[in-house]
């Protein structure tokens, strides 16, 4: 299916897996996808969002608030740990990602979510309903708000962003996105 990816599509599914790894997160779910998105500011995903206001900062913000290891560190810091001072003081002392190779985290590639493939593979039928031969940045936004992603959806409804504003957005911005 990638191969039907445009090049900005391409590099959003780039910046989604890079977003997860400097999350610290296993896997890359839906929300990754959303800031993969935002990260290829030149697609028209992107441009559609910018357009709704939605800012890639404020979404991984709340991406890193909301991810599954946010408990444990609101946990440690009841307890005067601060997780994100330790990790970074860890790399300092023995280079980046020093804690993930102790627990034995991949270094190389990082699996899709559920949602994310589902996402993905709802990209590929927006494309095709909208008569495209390729699966742009557009269509990625799209197949995340076809079906409901929890998180990202719940960013992207947050935002005021739903299929019939995108898609309205979609046509005036239509290009190589």
């Amino acid at each position: 299916m990638f191969e039907r990816f445009t090049n900005r599509a391409r590099q959003a599914v780039v910046h989604a897996q890079e977003e997860a790894r400097r999350l610290h997160h296993r896997e890359i779910g839906a929300e990754h996808l959303l800031l993969g998105i935002l990260a290829e500011q030149h697609g028209v995903g992107a441009q559609v969002l910018a357009g709704l206001g939605m800012q890639t900062e404020a979404v991984r913000a709340a991406v890193g608030r909301r991810s599954p290891a946010a408990p444990d560190a609101e946990a440690l810091r009841t307890l005067g740990i601060d997780l994100e001072e330790v990790r970074r003081r860890a790399e300092e002392s023995f280079g980046p990602g020093a804690l993930e190779r102790r627990r034995g985290a991949r270094r190389g590639h990082i699996p899709f979510t559920p949602e994310a493939k589902t996402a993905l593979e709802l990209a590929l039928r927006e494309s095709l309903r909208l008569r495209n031969r390729r699966i742009g940045t557009e269509h990625l936004l799209l197949g995340l708000l076809r079906r409901d992603t929890r998180l990202a959806t719940a960013l992207l409804r947050e935002a005021g962003v739903d299929r019939k504003t995108v898609e309205a957005r979609m046509c005036s911005q239509q290009g190589s996105g």
